[in-house]
């Protein structure tokens, strides 16, 4: 029996060409699976975003929900708690995110994830986590950076998330406990009411989520001063010729292009 390959596909630019580049690679061959653990919290534009990319992948997407938990606001609040630990480890994302991906994979599995250039720490990290694990990361190797991710998307048709459109570096779930001043203020010019409801369930918790850099403590969001933080509101769209070598191994990989 073939290697199985799971696509980590997260409805980002990056996890996007990944996983294009997977299926050129592989999907001649190869089981190719393309998991997207969705946690029910994130744009509605996501469910768009999702379905242009299987037209472009030529292949499905198999959507992963838990049956524990709703969304993320299920999480937070039933487990009282936004982070843990000295580390800031998030109980949504594994949650909603990593057990689901864990419960659909099977051993000997070869997992792609959509690292890009700009992240081999983070790479690095979580091969070190999961010793026993077969991890490629496609992006690092054709050294793509997220810009480059932008602008594959950019000339294959697809409209980026609106996430990214509205100035936010991720395609993260709507209020993420991991952002930052700058990101929780994008949030309240975009989405006031999610920064309402998590400035509310903030005190009802107890917890504040934001770190101050200046003194050292957090911030409550229903104190944040709205000139705090630094976001960029573009995100930039441009392409090195690792982008254009990776749309040639696409090509090369696509039975549909009559190469």
């Amino acid at each position: 029996m073939a290697t199985r390959i799971v696509c980590r596909f997260s409805c980002g630019a990056a996890s996007a060409v990944a996983t294009k580049l997977a299926l050129a690679k592989y999907g001649a061959t190869n089981d190719v699976v393309i998991h997207y653990s969705d946690t029910r919290s994130e744009h509605s534009d996501n469910d768009r975003f999702l379905s242009e990319c299987e037209t472009w992948f030529g292949r499905t997407v198999q959507r992963l929900t838990s049956e524990r938990y709703h969304d993320v606001w299920d999480v937070w609040t039933r487990r009282r708690m936004f982070v843990s630990g000295q580390s800031g480890f998030a109980p949504c994302t594994e949650e909603l995110k990593r057990m689901t991906a864990e419960m659909a994979q099977r051993p000997g599995d070869i997992l792609i994830f959509g690292y890009t250039a700009e992240e081999e720490h983070r790479l690095a990290r979580v091969r070190k986590r999961n010793p026993g694990e077969n991890i490629e990361a496609p992006l690092i190797d054709g050294r793509l950076g997220k810009s480059d991710c932008f602008a594959i998307l950019e000339r294959a048709g697809i409209a980026l998330p609106a996430m990214y459109r509205l100035g936010f570096k991720n395609n993260n779930c709507l209020g993420c406990p991991r952002g930052g001043m700058g990101y929780w203020n994008n949030i309240r010019r975009h989405f006031p009411d999610v920064f309402q409801r998590m400035a509310t369930l903030e005190r009802d918790i107890g917890m504040a989520i934001i770190p101050d850099g200046k003194s050292g403590n957090r911030v409550f969001l229903d104190e944040l001063d709205p000139n705090r933080g630094n976001q960029a509101t573009d995100p930039e769209i441009e392409c090195s010729i690792m982008c254009m070598l990776a749309e040639q191994d696409m090509r090369a990989g696509d039975p549909t292009n009559g190469n």
